[in-house]
């Protein structure tokens, strides 16, 4: 009997993940995060692959070079990797400019038999043909073939720079064309201002870095295209909301600091039951004492306190999620499922689209299950993000409608 067809289309696969942790321990987390993510790989075999990475080169940057250079040069030359003849890295090495960097890492992996591929020069307002592999790092400002910016500093909580902002780059794969953006918001800094007000202020500080993100992808100067937005989005589920449905039952204790009088711990104690701790709250301690609720069910009961992509349902689109919360994890090797009692667990890490990128995914004709959304190593240590993954195939002819108005397949 002979073997089954392979389904029509272009195969791509974006992947997002926060990779700080993987710098700080490499020896033992580099090793288990690189077999993960190339079975991905093997599993979906993209023609076209997009990996955005946060915190590229860890919490110190030039401590980690070396560490850098491996992992790059890893990806780029591994046995699982030998099918994809070109390749595109940018990396923001510019480590020494508070107010440029941003730490952020993307890679563009092209498959040998993909044919006809294109990168957008912004500079020059046209498409060049992919070829060969090529690496861009330290003044990413100074590079054509993508923007990248950092928030301005007053978006920055407090106006303290943090490395924060967004890369985009434009490619055209079999006359369809899209924009990739690499970004990375805004994290809760403290457990108990997040828990005050809901919606939390942070979340406030999210959806205005991300509606000036959106503003600038779809402005005036380049023509408009679908897009991927892609990265640590830093969304976190509404944290009174939780606390309250988790702690229904429970009293809870206020702790104030003897010298300044302020809330420094609040502790959750049913009401019955010899006053068990069910919930302890710090500034940086999210202890709960029954972890499986995150797990269950992949954490879809909590689910309905994931709220901040809904200011943007008209902007942006997500796949049903069905992968439980990709942050806290534990950064024990040792740890693959456990979360840490640093944060809520929430699905900080997530693959949106735009409204036409998604009728661009979903006009695929066959009858299989051609579209994934899921994390990447569920049962392994990845770091304390898990990476998150987005599978899907471009149907024959999905942007022919507009293949005149780019004119990807003659500009050289």
């Amino acid at each position: 009997m002979a073997g089954k067809a392979a389904a029509p289309g272009t195969a791509v696969l974006l992947v997002t993940a926060n990779v700080g942790s993987l710098f700080d321990d490499p020896e033992n987390l580099q090793k288990n995060w690189l077999r993960e993510f190339y079975q991905v790989v093997h599993t979906h075999k993209p023609h076209f692959m997009a990996l955005h990475c946060q915190e590229f080169g860890g919490k110190n940057y030039e401590a980690s070079m070396s560490h850098v250079d491996k992992f790059v040069k890893e990806l780029l030359s591994s046995d699982a990797m030998k099918e994809y003849n070109r390749a595109r890295v940018y990396l923001d090495e510019n480590f020494k400019s508070q107010e440029h960097f941003t730490a952020l890492g993307s890679f563009y992996f092209l498959h040998e038999s993909l044919k006809n591929i294109y990168q957008f020069d912004f500079k020059a307002k046209k498409y060049k043909k992919v070829t060969g592999k090529e690496i861009y790092s330290d003044t990413l400002e100074s590079t054509p073939m993508l923007e990248k910016e950092k928030f301005p500093q007053d978006y920055f909580p407090e106006c303290k720079w943090s490395r924060k902002g967004f890369v985009r780059t434009r490619w055209c794969v079999a006359d369809c064309a899209f924009d990739l953006v690499n970004i990375h918001l805004f994290h809760d800094a403290s457990n108990l201002v997040a828990w005050e007000t809901s919606p939390s202020v942070y979340s406030g500080i999210r959806h205005k870095a991300l509606g000036y993100v959106l503003d600038r992808i779809i402005d005036q100067r380049f023509e408009k295209v679908s897009y991927f937005v892609f990265g640590d989005f830093n969304f976190r589920l509404d944290s009174k909301s939780v606390v309250e449905t988790l702690c229904t039952k429970a009293t809870m204790q206020t702790v104030r600091a003897a010298d300044t009088n302020e809330v420094v711990k609040l502790i959750f104690r049913e009401s019955d039951n010899d006053r068990k701790v069910m919930l302890q709250l710090e500034k940086k301690l999210f202890h709960y004492f029954n972890q499986e609720v995150f797990r269950d069910n992949n954490g879809t009961a909590l689910l309905e306190f994931d709220k901040e992509l809904s200011v943007f349902k008209d902007r942006l689109y997500e796949l049903d999620i069905s992968f439980p919360p990709s942050y806290p994890y534990s950064e024990d090797s040792g740890q693959g499922r456990q979360y840490m009692n640093t944060r809520c667990p929430a699905w900080c890490d997530r693959v949106l689209m735009s409204p036409s990128a998604r009728e661009l995914i979903l006009k695929s004709e066959s009858e299989e299950k051609v579209v994934t959304y899921d994390h990447i190593g569920p049962n392994v240590c990845m770091g304390d993000h898990k990476p998150v993954f987005l599978a899907f195939r471009i149907a024959p002819g999905a942007g022919k409608p507009h293949a005149h108005v780019h004119k990807c397949c003659v500009v050289q």
